[in-house]
């Protein structure tokens, strides 16, 4: 599948991220749903109005993480955060991510709200992760997409940040299972943690391992995007786009725009 294909002739697409603040539920939720709401909405109008190709929602302040989320609080307080960004924004690409690896909430949020894809932090491997082993979750996403009949795409991590995979295989192996076993439409590279630089020796690894996009999900800021950008297919943006490059902060608006513009100048020499 050709990346234009999944973001609509966009080249070399950027997502940019809303980070929730604490949700319901969650133990450092601080019990001002409201408060949680209007941040996410000025996050999202930032990135909006900075230029962004698409815009993915997570609930990154619910920590300690819950493996596949089941809490209703929590779900249902990223369902009306994301309907509204739909709402708002309906002619951006918006995605869903469900820590800790909660695809298929991931994927019912997604569908309700009509948002274009999800990310998934581990579709086809075994991890560890501080909150416990990550389980690869393929077929009840797949089955359920096929049951909803829905177009959502997934965008597949390979060996994401905050884990270890607990197998020998080489990570050209692992995206290959991927994509033929597991039918990811995209797969995802990362830095070790949240902000740190990929790999580019990995990212070009799993691009010729793969006809499928690969997207950089971490560590990209306007100083290194030039970097990657020959060997990428898109790019993840979050925390580089807040205030002192801080993640629990809010959205730069200047730095979105600064970054846009100089992504649009690498699009006009590459073509």
């Amino acid at each position: 599948m050709n990346v234009k294909k999944l973001f609509e002739n966009i080249e070399k697409p950027i997502i940019g991220v809303v980070h929730l603040k604490p949700l319901p539920g969650s133990p450092l939720y601080k019990g001002d749903f409201e408060e949680v709401y209007d941040a996410a909405l000025k996050d999202a109008d930032a990135l909006y109005s900075g230029g962004v190709d698409g815009i993915i929602i997570e609930n990154y302040g619910d920590k300690p993480y819950a493996i596949n989320v089941k809490n209703p609080l929590t779900l249902t307080a990223m369902s009306i955060i994301a309907y509204e960004v739909r709402r708002k924004y309906n002619d951006i690409y918006l995605g869903i991510n469900v820590l800790r690896n909660s695809g298929v909430e991931a994927l019912a949020i997604a569908y309700n709200v009509k948002a274009s894809f999800i990310r998934v932090n581990n579709l086809c491997q075994i991890l560890a992760s501080p909150e416990g082993l990550l389980y690869p979750i393929a077929e009840k996403i797949i089955r359920l997409r096929e049951y909803l009949k829905a177009s959502i795409k997934i965008l597949a991590d390979i060996n994401v940040k905050h884990a270890s995979p607990l197998d020998t295989r080489s990570i050209e192996y692992v995206a290959k299972d991927c994509v033929e076993r597991c039918l990811a439409d995209a797969l995802i590279v990362t830095g070790s943690r949240t902000g740190e630089e990929a790999s580019i020796n990995d990212l070009v690894k799993v691009k010729k391992a793969v006809s499928q996009p690969v997207l950089v999900g971490s560590g990209i800021t306007l100083h290194n995007i030039s970097k990657y950008w020959k060997f990428a297919d898109g790019f993840i943006v979050g925390t580089y786009f807040k205030f002192h490059e801080k993640t629990e902060n809010p959205v730069d608006y200047s730095k979105v725009v600064k970054l846009m513009k100089y992504v649009k100048s690498l699009r006009e020499v590459s073509n």
